[in-house]
């Protein structure tokens, strides 16, 4: 079993929230949410990368997998079911598979290898060289994370990151990636969500 240190969740935001009234509390949220996402106007480049880089992988007949940890466990989510599905109009289905949606591999891996391996040993079997494995990580630390980049990357696929903070080991792992700043996981998160429906966007013409 792994004896990695755990890292923070990342469906919880570091520290404790300013206390005030709920007004308070939901301006200060607000004025988060657009510090966070006025990082993609002054990382437009960055933003527009991972978004070609999608596009490609699935234009030469590549497939998108997808995974992360908690509140980023559900982005990684929601980017999959809209490429099987759709964003807006119909179109035929992309080939997208989230490796966190899957309670029995889940399960089966971390007992028998690890909490590490989770998605790594997904990668290991699904990613060939025209696939692209998408991470969310609001730290770009998370030891799963990491391991899955690597085995992404010994099978030939390409690494997309939507990242936080400063990047972490994930930043250097990546091909491709777009580092939202902040030590604000769902401001961080926010910023993905808005760049994750961009994305979706700029599909909508394919299949």
């Amino acid at each position: 079993m792994s004896s990695a240190s755990p890292t923070p969740s990342e469906s919880s935001s570091a520290g404790p929230e300013p206390a005030g009234s709920p007004e308070e509390l939901l301006e200060n949220r607000l004025v988060r949410a657009e510090k966070a996402i006025g990082q993609l106007r002054t990382q437009r480049a960055d933003a527009l990368a991972v978004i070609s880089a999608i596009r490609d992988v699935l234009t030469s007949g590549g497939r998108i997998y997808t995974c992360g940890n908690g509140g980023s466990a559900a982005e990684a989510l929601h980017l999959a079911e809209e490429l099987l599905g759709r964003f807006r109009g119909n179109r035929p289905p992309l080939p997208g598979t989230c490796l966190n949606s899957d309670p029995t591999a889940l399960t089966c891996i971390a007992n028998d290898f690890g909490f590490d391996q989770i998605f790594a040993r997904q990668a290991e079997g699904l990613i060939g060289e025209k696939d692209a494995l998408v991470v969310f990580t609001t730290s770009g630390r998370s030891p799963n994370i990491l391991e899955a980049l690597h085995a992404t990357r010994r099978k030939g696929g390409h690494c997309i990151g939507f990242l936080g903070g400063d990047g972490g080991p994930a930043r250097n792992l990546c091909h491709t990636s777009i580092v939202v700043g902040g030590e604000d996981s769902a401001s961080i998160q926010e910023a993905h969500q808005v760049l994750l429906h961009a994305c979706c966007e700029a599909l909508e013409h394919l299949g």
